[in-house]
């Protein structure tokens, strides 16, 4: 018992102190860009806002506003990568491996495109309906045959359906070079230039998914112990699977439709998640949010300071530290669930 208090105290400690970093990183990033801004204006901002210094628009306008985007929607995208990689038992699980991220994208450019969608409202539906139907293709075709559901070929078939909808994206852009200036950030993934008014449509909806994937950890412990098992506790596999998936296409349509494509972000935070965390997916889950909140507002930090005054898009920044993380796990095929 005294061994089991020992380990609860030490993830609420690690836990506190990954919530500090995400402090520091929030700061950081109302702090730090193309012009640097001291912590004690940055401050005044709040406390004695004048209009008249660009110092305060800059802070109150741009920096804040992204640092805000940037931790839900990290945490957002790490969730939903949590949960893929349990559902599917598959530690290459996650929204941009399995297609979610260009299925959402695809819809966005076909609203763009050929309807002149432009509010954000009807961004975010299109953004879910897209990231459903490729949920929902990858996940019948990587069940087609005699065993059914297996790691392989829900990778495969991920593989294969992300690619055809990032070929049709492609297609439709090629014969619309005026549409690809207005999808090129959704395509890149960039949370520049992004306002609060953008989030407030699809925070209702993140806020929801993300209080349902924490309350269902004790399900979720059960679920990735095997089927069988889980049934044999009482636990009803359909729905469980259900809500899961329903919870994975809100969060990374709802991100979709405000930063465009960011990848990775799902794939990597939980097997560090697991690392502090262990197995107890009652701890992964809340890890996985501050770590993925952590991770992007790090990554848009850095996105900034690399080639000043240029900045790289947060994707691609996401995709430096992600790519050669999953080249890993593909090499060392990790059974971490």
């Amino acid at each position: 018992m005294k061994v089991a208090n020992v380990f609860q105290q030490k993830k609420v400690t690690t836990f506190i102190l990954l919530s500090l970093l995400l402090v520091m990183a929030f700061a950081s990033s109302i702090i730090f860009g193309q012009t640097p801004i001291s912590a004690e204006e940055a401050v005044r901002s709040f406390t004695s806002f004048d209009q008249n210094l660009t110092s305060h628009i800059v802070v109150r306008y741009d920096r804040l506003p992204r640092a805000v985007i940037g931790t839900v929607v990290g945490a957002g995208l790490a969730v939903s990568g949590t949960l893929m990689q349990a559902m599917t038992r598959n530690p290459m699980a996650s929204p941009s491996i399995f297609g979610i991220n260009n299925g959402a994208i695809f819809f966005i450019v076909v609203g763009m495109v050929f309807f002149s969608v432009s509010s954000l409202v009807s961004l975010m539906w299109l953004a879910f309906a897209g990231a459903a139907l490729a949920a929902l293709i990858v996940y019948i075709l990587g069940s087609l045959g005699r065993d059914g559901l297996t790691p392989v070929k829900i990778v495969l078939a991920g593989a294969a359906i992300s690619a055809l909808f990032q070929s049709y994206t492609q297609g439709i852009l090629v014969f619309d070079e005026a549409g690809l200036q207005d999808v090129l950030f959704w395509l890149a993934g960039s949370v520049s230039g992004r306002t609060l008014d953008m989030l407030i449509p699809v925070l209702p909806f993140i806020v929801t998914a993300m209080i349902t994937a924490l309350l269902m950890g004790r399900a979720i412990n059960l679920l990735v112990t095997g089927d069988d098992i889980a049934k044999g506790m009482g636990q009803n596999i359909l729905l469980i699977k259900a809500a899961m998936g329903a919870i994975v296409v809100v969060l990374a349509g709802s991100s979709v439709a405000i930063v465009g494509a960011v990848g990775f972000i799902g794939l990597v935070i939980p097997h560090i998640a697991r690392f502090f965390a262990g197995t107890d997916y009652r701890w992964i889950l809340p890890y996985s949010a501050i770590l993925g909140a952590f991770l992007l507002v790090g990554a848009d930090v850095a996105a900034r300071l690399v080639i000043r005054p240029q900045e790289v898009p947060i994707g691609v920044m996401t995709a430096i530290i992600g790519g050669p993380f999953f080249i890993y796990i593909a090499r060392r095929g990790l059974k971490s669930l």
